[in-house]
């Protein structure tokens, strides 16, 4: 199942990500695929805010290749934009977390796709403008479809974020 969000906004990049993260069931993998500056760290805060944590805490793991945020909704953050190959993805031991107590964002998935699950969300963000993106989601696997099915019903009623 393929279908687009359209943002057109930080702030409608933002209730998309909470919407997601309100919806992504323990275990659920998401490949997030895109540009540099395409917002893809943004979606994993909103995420991992939908999650229960502080949006704030929520950066980049290009450096350190992955951060946990724990607690009660865990959400595990890889980014695989300076590995060179696989093995090096798989000597993180991503397995453990793809099947954890928490959600697993992978940012830069299509360098390392060989190695995520077979059944997973990917979303790739396409920048259209300087706030407005192009969300290309492809849900791989019965409980994705429903996800992304959930998503897009909510994603039509759900207001935007206070806050913003």
């Amino acid at each position: 199942m393929t279908t687009q969000f359209v943002s057109q906004s930080e702030v409608d990049t933002r209730r998309f990500g909470l919407v997601l993260g309100r919806l992504l069931f323990d275990g659920a993998v998401v490949a997030l695929n895109g540009p540099l500056g395409a917002g893809k760290t943004r979606l994993v805060q909103a995420v991992a805010e939908a999650r229960g944590h502080e949006r704030s805490e929520v950066v980049s793991p290009t450096f350190t290749l992955i951060q946990e945020y724990r607690g009660p909704r865990p959400v595990y953050h890889f980014d695989a934009y300076r590995l060179r190959d696989d093995d090096e993805f798989l000597n993180l031991g991503p397995d453990e977390y793809f099947d954890g107590d928490g959600v697993t964002i992978v940012e830069w998935g299509e360098r390392v796709s060989r190695c995520l699950p077979s059944e997973r969300l990917e979303i790739t963000i396409c920048p259209t403008g300087p706030e407005t993106r192009e969300f290309g989601l492809s849900a791989q696997g019965t409980r994705y479809r429903q996800l992304l099915s959930e998503l897009l019903q909510n994603l039509a009623s759900s207001p935007a974020p206070e806050n913003g």
